[in-house]
């Protein structure tokens, strides 16, 4: 089965690679915080405010959660790849958002909107707070940045394109 190359989409936004990636993004932020923070340093549960089992129940959805979102990521990622779509960089600038947005999400709406969990307890907060907001801000702020730069593009360069078009012919049967 022979396929023919389909033209990139000229806006990171509107490509599969960068939604992809996003969503492995998010998935790997959600488990180096819960490797972590959650098993390794035993600092906070994604739920603290019941018991110790349901605190237990709590990392485990997360876990769940997340499981699936890399699994839907991949799939997506390969996809793009199959429809010759894989744009490198998009992926990497969605990475990054994913990345960015699931820790400025944890660090506001998780810590300090809904009091799901704080990063630690029995500490002055402030310091943990604003390492966690300001490295999810930045890592956000690169992606949004890097999306930027790659919207403004003409199209993906030939770089990209030869990238998509050698990965797809190893793919081929000989």
């Amino acid at each position: 089965m022979t396929s023919t190359p389909t033209r990139m989409a000229r806006s990171p936004l509107r490509n599969r690679s960068y939604w992809a990636a996003f969503l492995l993004g998010i998935a790997a932020m959600a488990a180096i915080d819960e490797i972590v923070f959650h098993q390794i340093l035993a600092w906070h549960h994604f739920y603290d405010n019941a018991t110790a089992d349901i605190a237990l129940l709590s990392d485990g959805l997360l876990h769940a959660a997340e499981l699936f979102i890399f699994v839907f990521g991949f799939f997506l990622m390969l996809d793009a790849r199959r429809r010759l779509t894989f744009w490198p960089a998009a992926g990497w600038a969605g990475f990054l958002v994913g990345l960015g947005l699931f820790q400025l999400w944890d660090g506001v709406i998780d810590h300090k909107v809904l009091r799901l969990h704080q990063i630690r307890y029995e500490v002055d907060l402030l310091p943990y707070d604003v390492a966690w907001n300001v490295a999810g801000s930045l890592l956000l702020l690169a992606g949004i940045a890097w999306t930027i730069v790659l919207a403004r593009r003409e199209e993906p360069n030939a770089r990209d394109d030869r990238l998509a078009q050698d990965s797809a012919r190893h793919d081929q049967p000989q």
